[in-house]
């Protein structure tokens, strides 16, 4: 009973969290001002975006290390996280609360949401620092401690994270997997639970390295499947692709109209699921993409936030896109079926008995990339906090978190994992909109300077050559010999580690 009331606690706080008088306003208002501040960079730039992509794609890029990892890597890293049940189930669940309309806004959301994610990026970039062992590191947690000088509202935001992606959301993702193999393929839970532990394992064990590798091979590999699936459906009902866009085009202002008054929705309502499903899949203002952006090899941050906004424009105008496509052109909203069990519905009606089959196994590589992504997010923050010599007990608690995921179905757990997303949001905006200025300024320098050949004062051609400070607090110079020394050895023991606590050289 206690558990039920405490459900419903969570519930309540959520529901005005995630409503249209807090993070939506707030997300959505964050996305317009720098859009106008930075005078529509997602319309300016956005060729100069998709170049800086795919101009050195490569699926066998350099090997990540301690001087971070490729562009392609950082975005494949960041877009694990970003393409993840959401694009399955989120998108369906507003489809069948707000009805199509709600897809429309979630196109508006991410319009907005592409130069905030540009924001995020570029903040990423200028504050990104060293850790302990000489290894780059960055996110919200630096640009708010140094960007704001504000280290209890990063400490609060670091907490957040953790909490909320690397245990509570890792937990969620198992659960989404285990259960959706065991309807498709009735595999028991337990054993899908071992088998994600032990491949998390092996990632996680193989550092930054391993993730940026399996990062770059696996997100254009689900990619692909996913499209290529997405589009035999949608080419076999190809009567039905102008009328699926009328209906989310005239949906968006009348619900009611657009499903013949299936979904009894408003345009409230449609806004609202719209508007929350897409923040919710994009992660745009969520503070979480720009730990991955921060370790991209670029020549100038700017570069990096073009970047950035591509993976936003990948995971709702394609990846997610194909998902209500699939929906709409099956006729499969029926006013009661919602979440997974519509997406299923989609594509066995467009896929026959193999579409429940397709459905769980795009869902386990969508929920396991966002493990590995979200699992790096947040270690990033526990070196923030409390050093490297945590990383290791942190690695630990997340798996025991994915393997008690895979058995737990529990409703609490799902509303704590909307609070903690929800929570970790707010820091995160202040520090966007208190820098926007910078963000700016950066972007003239991109524009004004780095582009026409002149020497800018960012990235890696300024004077400065970009390079990540060293947050080492300050020794004297025989304590600094000695911490450089212990940094060159790539094996540090315990009882290094502990000299290193004892002096205070730990934490970063």
């Amino acid at each position: 009973m206690q558990m039920d009331n405490l459900t419903t606690l969570v519930q309540s706080v959520n529901s005005l969290l995630w409503g249209m008088y807090c993070l939506i306003p707030l997300l959505v208002g964050t996305g317009i001002y720098l859009t106008i501040k930075l005078r529509f960079i997602q319309i300016r730039r956005f060729g100069d975006a998709f170049r800086q992509v795919f101009g050195g794609f490569s699926i066998f890029g350099s090997k990540a290390g301690k001087d971070g990892m490729s562009s392609f890597q950082s975005l494949a890293t960041a877009i694990s996280a970003q393409v993840g049940t959401g694009n399955l189930a989120g998108v369906a669940t507003a489809i069948a609360m707000g009805g199509p309309g709600a897809i429309f806004w979630m196109w508006l959301a991410a319009f907005f949401g592409m130069a905030t994610i540009f924001a995020e990026a570029v903040l990423a970039q200028v504050f990104r620092a060293r850790d302990a062992h000489g290894q780059i590191m960055g996110g919200p947690a630096f640009y708010i401690s140094r960007g704001l000088n504000n280290k209890p509202l990063a400490a609060f935001f670091a907490v957040s994270i953790i909490i909320a992606l690397g245990f509570i959301g890792n937990m969620v993702q198992a659960n989404s997997i285990a259960d959706s193999v065991y309807t498709a393929f009735s595999v028991p839970q337990w054993a899908t639970g071992i088998f994600v532990f032990a491949i998390a394992g092996f990632i996680f064990i193989g550092g930054v390295r391993r993730i940026a590798s399996f990062a770059e091979k696996m997100v254009p590999l689900m990619a692909v499947v996913y499209i290529v699936g997405s589009l035999t459906i949608i080419f076999a009902n190809w009567d039905m692709i102008i009328p699926a866009f009328k209906s989310i085009l005239v949906g968006a202002f009348d619900p009611t109209a657009a499903t013949g008054g299936i979904i009894g929705a408003s345009i409230k309502e449609a806004i609202r699921y719209g508007v929350a499903r897409g923040l919710f899949s994009n992660e745009a203002g969520m503070g979480s993409t720009p730990h991955a952006h921060a370790l991209a090899r670029v020549q100038h941050p700017c570069q990096q936030g073009l970047v950035a906004y591509v993976g936003l424009f990948f995971d709702t105008f394609i990846v997610l896109n194909m998902t209500a496509l699939v929906i709409l052109v099956t006729g499969s909203v029926d006013g009661s079926t919602t979440g997974i069990a519509l997406t299923q519905k989609a594509f066995t009606d467009g896929l026959g008995a193999i579409g429940p089959g397709f459905v769980a196994v795009c869902l386990f590589f969508f929920a396991f990339t966002t493990i590995v992504g979200w699992y790096f997010f947040g270690e990033q923050n526990v070196k923030y906090l409390l050093g490297l010599r945590w990383v290791p007990s942190y690695r630990v608690l997340v798996l025991c978190f994915l393997m008690l995921g895979s058995f737990l179905h529990v409703g609490l757990v799902w509303e704590l994992a909307d609070f903690f997303n929800g929570i970790m949001v707010i820091p995160n905006v202040i520090a966007l909109l208190a820098l926007s200025g910078l963000v700016a300024k950066v972007l003239r320098d991109y524009e004004g300077k780095f582009l026409v050949g002149e020497t800018p004062e960012y990235g890696a051609l300024s004077p400065s050559r970009g390079e990540p400070i060293d947050l080492e607090p300050p020794a004297q110079d025989g304590q600094r010999r000695r911490f450089r020394l212990r940094r060159r050895n790539r094996h540090v023991n315990l009882d290094e580690m502990d000299q290193l606590k004892e002096e205070g050289l730990d934490r970063f």
